[in-house]
């Protein structure tokens, strides 16, 4: 059975960055948006802690991540909360491959 959530980030009516995921007992996926140009500082760091938050899976967990391509900051906030991050361009996306981290 899969789990699905939307996550969010809005400056008052405007959406600056959104993720849905998906989770089951053996891994979790998300994808992750945000608005194309200036966003206020942390907004993709936010959604990177947004998301790692909000999962219920054991720590260790699969978890397979969909990204802007180029968006160093999101990477780098994985980097930090993660470990084992490997990722590779896909077109206009990256995919980012790690685990959950502990809480």
């Amino acid at each position: 059975m899969s789990n699905v959530q939307h996550i969010t980030i809005a400056d008052g009516a405007h959406v600056l960055a959104e993720a849905d995921i998906r989770s089951s007992e053996y891994a979790v996926q998300a994808q992750l948006w945000v608005e194309a140009g200036h966003l206020p500082t942390g907004t993709r760091r936010d959604l990177v802690d947004a998301v790692l938050d909000s999962t219920t899976a054991e720590p260790g967990t699969p978890l397979h991540l969909t990204l802007p391509a180029g968006d160093a900051e999101m990477l780098q906030r994985l980097g930090e909360r993660c470990t084992g991050v490997t990722a590779r361009a896909a077109g206009a996306t990256c995919q980012v491959d790690t685990y959950t981290p502990a809480v």
